[in-house]
Order: structure tokens, then sequence, then C-alpha cells
């Protein structure tokens, strides 16, 4: 059993900065990405950060030069530093983790992908 838990969130001011964490438990053979998504109301969850196995990163044009994802070299955790909140960037953020749950499903190219419950954030004066 695979489970994510996103913790960090908070009311912030906007021009402040939060970090979010995600940590991974449960076996994974092989982890190849994590990602950040966020979800406001009324809106369909979007991408904000991604990071592959590599250490290859991609954002949001929104959110650009104002995040940062990274992880740890096992891929048990991983972070979101947040600077420079806006009143847009209020959302549930989520967590996930796409990659090989076995060997098994490593030789037959069977991706799984793991989500975390989501952690509020809100950017308020």
């Amino acid at each position: 059993q695979v489970s994510l838990v996103e913790s960090g969130g908070d009311l912030v001011q906007p021009g402040g900065s939060l970090r979010l964490s995600c940590v991974v438990s449960g076996s994974i053979y092989r982890a190849n990405s994590m990602g950040w998504y966020r979800q406001a109301p009324g809106k369909p969850r979007e991408l904000v950060a991604a990071i592959t196995s590599g250490g290859n990163t991609a954002y949001a044009d929104s959110v650009q030069d104002r995040f940062t994802i990274s992880s740890d070299n096992a891929k048990t955790t991983s972070y979101l530093q947040m600077d420079s909140l806006k009143p847009e960037d209020t959302a549930v953020y989520y967590c996930n983790v796409g990659g090989f749950r076995s060997l098994f499903d490593y030789r037959r190219k069977y991706e799984s992908t793991y989500w975390g419950q989501g952690t509020q954030v809100t950017v308020s004066s």
C-alpha cells in the first residue's frame, strides 16, 4: 500500500512564502516523477510543478520563478517552495508520484500514479 501525505499548507499574506512537503510511504520499485498539482474552487486540477527521477523540472507558467520543486534522491519526499505568493495561488495542493510498483510492473512497463489528500494554501491579507 502506497500513501502520500502532504503538509505545510497555511494562511499566508500576499508576498509571503510557504514550503509544502510530501512524504511517500509504502513500496514503490521505481519512482519516475513526482509532482504538485492544485485545485481552486470551481476550477479543474492543474499541474504546478514536476520533477523527474533524473532531476529535470517543469513548472506552470503562472508559478515560474516563484516556486521551486525538489525531492530527495530516494524519491520518498518532495518539497514545493513557494515564494512571492499571490491570492490566485489559493488552492488545495496535491502531490503525486508516478512509477512502477514492482519489478513485475517495471518489466511490463505498467506505471501507476498515486495521490495525496491535499493541503490547503490560502493567500490573503
